[in-house]
């Protein structure tokens, strides 16, 4: 193979023939070459260099790789001891900032030994950066971190998920190794900003006053698009056009909203599960009018939903799959708690027998079995969680315990919230509780 320089030898030699053996060629043969040392050739050499170099800075300065910060923990977790008994009180151990979480977020982890998920990792988001944290000390064990601004972190499938905007909407959603922090699957989305990521251990699910996403599985395959399509591939596959929405409940495999329409004299329940095939044309399982306004979906079941009205305030349990109304109830709680909940989803959680409800002044037990109201918390400051196996309900003075059965009150165990009186989510990773105050998570123990 010839060298460069052998290359220009060879091109030179042909320039030094005699003028006579290029006279002599044949009339139409291809012309002499044509010598690449002139300073015009030179300098269009350097100047497509010149832009390649510019244009390759210019794609690593503003590629997402350029602007993401991924530093991984071990792979290994030490197993939080089970609580069988309530401690006698509880005191600060360690806050952090994380303003882009709406409730705490704990990681579940299969354990190594039986396989039962247990928690591993409490997650934080606040500004662009995700830390996966040691529930005991909050020591930071891995982080994630863009220079886009966070929606909101949540959990699904033993992973962190954090959705950044990207402009206007909250379009670039990132799931991480709750335990490691790498980085597994990516997507693309267009959810609302103040949007909610909603996981009932198949979906994850995203909420919006015009427009719900669903992805399918722990790969984020994208199984349904529900109201104002950006771009509509197949028109007439949605069920209704022009409505805005309130409150998403999810259940396994399904979930209910509330949905508000032009041609509606009322607020709609409609009762949807994705559909893997056509993204865009959901399974409508039932959808009927509530006969209120302001309505609010509460809990759902595989059979059931519940759903808060107010003037006066009540709840109206619907057959999940037919829409028929099976029961109605009367509420002790002000017609004003009655409106859309931040992120559209009431502040709920569940045991094996119960839903608990913050209403957004008090906190009402429901029976799992028949979504029906066993009990109220007066004076509550969120839904509240379970430990030792008791409701722990956030109030004023600290967290009061309740028996779940029964809501007889088994005491209160006082905390100091340093003047926060604002709403107070709760859930617990082992023997820490973990309060979410505004913008900031604060671990007790």
């Amino acid at each position: 193979m010839s060298s460069p320089g052998s290359d220009v030898t060879e091109v030179e030699d042909v320039l030094d023939e005699p003028a006579h053996a290029a006279a002599s060629e044949p009339v139409g043969e291809r012309p002499p070459a044509r010598s690449w040392r002139t300073r015009a050739d030179f300098i269009a050499v350097a100047v497509i260099a010149v832009v390649s170099l510019v244009a390759s800075v210019l794609t690593w300065t503003f590629s997402d790789a350029r602007a993401t910060t991924s530093v991984t923990g071990p792979s290994a977790w030490e197993q939080l001891p089970d609580v069988t008994a309530l401690p006698p009180s509880l005191a600060e151990v360690w806050r952090a900032p994380s303003g882009a979480s709406q409730s705490p977020v704990v990681v579940l982890t299969p354990s190594p030994q039986t396989g039962e998920e247990k928690p591993s990792t409490v997650v934080t988001g606040d500004g662009g950066t995700v830390n996966g944290r040691d529930p005991l000390t909050g020591d930071v064990r891995w982080t994630y971190s863009r220079d886009l601004p966070l929606c909101v972190v949540s959990t699904g499938w033993g992973r962190a998920m954090a959705l950044y905007s990207k402009g206007t909407n909250c379009s670039e959603l990132t799931s991480l190794d709750g335990v490691t922090g790498e980085r597994r699957a990516q997507r693309n989305g267009d959810a609302e900003p103040g949007t909610a990521l909603l996981n009932e251990g198949s979906h994850l699910i995203t909420t919006g006053s015009k427009f719900v996403e669903v992805y399918r599985r722990d790969d984020l395959v994208r199984s349904l698009e529900y109201g104002a399509l950006r771009a509509i591939v197949n028109p007439g596959k949605q069920p209704r056009t022009g409505c805005t929405y309130g409150s998403v409940a999810v259940t396994s495999g399904r979930f209910a909203m509330i949905e508000r329409c032009p041609d509606d004299a009322f607020d709609r329940l409609s009762v949807l599960k994705p559909n893997p095939d056509k993204s865009d044309e959901p399974k409508v399982f039932a959808s009927v009018l509530t006969g209120s306004r302001n309505a609010q979906v509460v809990a759902v079941t595989e059979k059931l939903v519940a759903v808060a009205v107010p003037d006066p305030s009540r709840l109206l349990v619907f057959d999940a799959e037919s829409g028929t109304q099976v029961s109605e109830t009367p509420l002790d709680i002000p017609s004003t708690d009655l409106t859309d909940p931040p992120n559209h989803v009431a502040r709920t959680f569940s045991t094996k027998t119960n839903a608990f409800w913050f209403s957004g002044s008090k906190t009402i037990s429901l029976s799992l079995e028949t979504l029906t109201p066993l009990w109220t918390a007066e004076g509550a400051l969120g839904a509240g969680t379970t430990l030792a196996g008791r409701a722990v309900v956030p109030v004023q003075e600290g967290l009061r315990v309740y028996e779940q059965a029964t809501g007889a009150v088994v005491g209160t165990i006082k905390v100091n919230r340093e003047g926060h009186t604002g709403p107070v989510q709760l859930a617990t990773a082992g023997p820490v509780v973990l309060e979410q105050r505004g913008a900031t998570l604060v671990a007790l123990r």
